[in-house]
């Protein structure tokens, strides 16, 4: 997700039963679903829900605040909140997904952004290729 969907997260935003978050607005300013894996409704349902109904008490900027700070503490350089969109991206990708199912994911509209998010490795392709 962006990091602006994730500070706008909202728990009656966030369907248990079908493990699919509605993101009323996105960056494209269309409403969009996005699943979410067994392991990350976990990690939700372990967290404290707040009166205001936000996930989380963040703004969008105090997200990349945060990681800057904790790639300080572990002397990572060069790396950006944005850089782990692209790394999902093509995760997704390592995982057997088609272009439109890592788009619907993703929310990218086109196929093109879509590869300009996606940096796949020949030497993880080899397998695949039998």
């Amino acid at each position: 997700m962006r990091r602006g969907e994730i500070a706008l997260m909202r728990w009656d935003h966030l369907d248990r039963k079908t493990r699919v978050l509605l993101i009323p607005t996105s960056k494209t300013g269309a409403p969009r679903r996005v699943p979410l894996s067994s392991t990350a409704l976990g990690i939700l349902d372990d967290l404290p829900r707040h009166i205001t109904g936000q996930v989380w008490s963040l703004r969008s900027n105090s997200i990349s605040q945060a990681f800057g700070a904790i790639c300080k503490a572990a002397s990572i350089e060069g790396l950006t909140f944005h850089d782990l969109r692209h790394e999902a991206t093509s995760r997704l990708f390592e995982k057997g997904l088609n272009p439109m199912e890592a788009a619907a994911i993703t929310g990218h509209k086109t196929l093109q952004m879509l590869k300009r998010y996606t940096h796949l490795r020949a030497e993880d392709l080899v397998e695949r290729l039998g």
